[in-house]
């Protein structure tokens, strides 16, 4: 999700707490539960900051180890004891199982949208990404805002918001039964389908589609259940020749490939060098591929050039691409 939703959901969580008497009743508590709350509903996300070092650490660990079963109980532990060393009169075991939930729902709802999270790590390293809600839905945020001015008007909290994320649940299982019917259409239409990956956007009606099939790959859309099919492009493996060896070598290539569930590729020759794209096919915008790896590579098999990232036209690629006259 978007931070704005995770910090929402964390607010939630701190008003949820206040089931217990404890918290419900003393100012400092209730306070330092909610700073609990908050600060461990976005904590997994702290590894946003290795986008300064480059887009393809960046993409190679975001949402990986600070997202797995390791961090999910360590940044609960972190966040707890800080706060009870800050706070001694509050006891660390009125903190933590809080600050534990408001960890464990960040990593949760992430694992419902197309970027997925590696939540089973150190057990596995895939990728888990069921693609039927949006980085940012906003029946999710609004209910969330509903709430809040619920609980400013003098409700209960913990009731408000048990209500909301009753009706959230109720949604959850709307946009996956939405998601089954898209790929029934699919698997009829296609027949020989080896990979289906849904992308919701922010409108509820309109979702962005990449099938895999034995020979193709297909970027479709569905609006109102229809599917309409924008790109056809034959399935090509990458080929086992040096040019590709030194490509596969290239930083940037790597990480889009460890992340990139369905991309296809091409090359182009120039006097000089050898330019060769990676695309991925799943976040088309406005007929533009904006995600891909690029490297150039010389006549003698030097990278002299690579990036990888999200780009929306070709100019500020090649920006990004520039290098001397040689």
């Amino acid at each position: 999700m978007d931070t704005g939703t995770h910090i929402a959901m964390g607010i939630a969580l701190g008003g949820i707490a206040t089931i217990n008497p404890v918290i419900q009743q003393d100012p400092v508590i209730f306070s330092t539960v909610m700073i609990g709350t908050v600060v461990c509903s976005h904590a997994p996300d702290f590894d946003t900051v290795l986008k300064f070092k480059s887009n393809a650490v960046y993409l190679r660990h975001h949402r990986g180890i600070t997202h797995s079963i390791p961090f999910i109980l360590f940044w609960g532990l972190l966040i707890a004891s800080i706060l009870s060393l800050i706070v001694p009169d509050v006891s660390f075991m009125t903190i933590w199982p809080w600050c534990a939930l408001a960890v464990i729902l960040h990593v949760f709802v992430d694992i419902f949208n197309a970027y997925g999270t590696q939540a089973l790590r150190p057990f596995s390293n895939n990728w888990i990404a069921l693609g039927f809600i949006n980085t940012f839905d906003p029946v999710i945020f609004s209910l969330h805002m509903v709430g809040f001015v619920i609980w400013f008007f003098g409700t209960n909290p913990t009731l408000t918001f048990a209500v909301i994320y009753l009706l959230l649940i109720l949604y959850y299982l709307k946009r996956y039964m939405q998601k089954k019917v898209l790929e029934r259409k699919l698997l009829l239409y296609f027949g020989d389908v080896e990979g289906i990956y849904t992308s919701p956007t922010i409108k509820q009606n309109i979702w962005r589609l990449a099938i895999t099939t034995r020979d193709s790959f297909y970027v479709a859309r569905s609006v109102d259940g229809h599917i309409q099919i924008v790109d056809q492009f034959k399935r090509r493996p990458v080929p086992n020749t040096r040019l590709m060896a030194t490509v596969k070598t290239d930083y940037n290539i790597a990480a889009f490939r460890s992340f990139s569930s369905v991309y296809r590729w091409e090359q182009v020759e120039h006097e000089h060098y050898t330019e060769v794209r990676f695309i991925d096919l799943r976040y088309r915008s406005k007929d533009h591929y904006p995600f891909v790896a690029v490297v150039k590579v010389t006549n003698d098999l030097r990278i002299i050039s690579s990036y990888t990232g999200w780009v929306f036209s070709e100019q500020k690629l090649q920006d990004k691409l520039l290098i001397e006259d040689f």
